[in-house]
């Protein structure tokens, strides 16, 4: 019998609100976020050790502002160079993956998780993933919000407030809600 883990993976309906293997790594996720934002700033190498246990792939340099959260950590790769400011916040049911040199301003989300628009299923507590990918070079302004299955191409740059519903391709500059290329980098 398939899991619903296993049904996420696969980009499939499941059902993570009853899922009790989905509810356990969510709270083991959640008491390490926890952990990290209650730390002093200072205290460098533990944050660090922290997000290298939390996250899947982590590259040599980089920085996450407290507070930072996300569902499983698992999910989440983030190559060299890595900085997110505070409040950044990662829904990483699917995998969330950010290339090299990636900076990311304050109160962003990435939001892999979506729901059903038949009411019952959405009531159910069924839900899908899609996978973000962000490539290198990218710079994500304030309060930007990307969605479900999104790619990032390299060397773009989103502005501030934006709602990215939709693919950007590389060496642009995107801005809006919905987010669009407005010119080319």
């Amino acid at each position: 019998m398939i899991t619903e883990k296993e049904k996420c993976h696969k980009g499939s309906l499941y059902d993570s609100n009853n899922d009790s293997e989905l509810i356990a790594e969510r709270l083991s996720c959640k008491k390490k976020c926890y952990e990290y934002n209650n730390l002093p700033p200072t205290e460098i190498e533990h944050r660090e050790d922290i997000i290298i246990n939390l996250l899947g792939r982590v590259g040599e340099k980089f920085l996450i502002e407290q507070p930072f959260y996300c569902d499983y950590g698992y999910n989440i790769e983030i190559g060299e160079n890595f900085y997110s400011n505070v409040n950044c916040v990662i829904l990483d049911e699917a995998k969330v993956k950010f290339g090299d040199n990636v900076f990311i301003a304050p109160n962003c989300g990435f939001y892999t998780a979506g729901h059903p628009f038949d009411i019952e299923q959405r009531n159910s507590g069924l839900e899908y993933a899609r996978p973000i990918t962000i490539g290198n070079n990218v710079w994500i302004g304030a309060q930007v919000c990307i969605l479900p299955g999104v790619t990032i191409g390299n060397n773009c740059v989103i502005g501030a407030g934006s709602i990215v519903n939709k693919d950007i391709p590389a060496n642009s500059l995107a801005v809006g809600n919905p987010c669009h290329v407005i010119r080319r980098l």
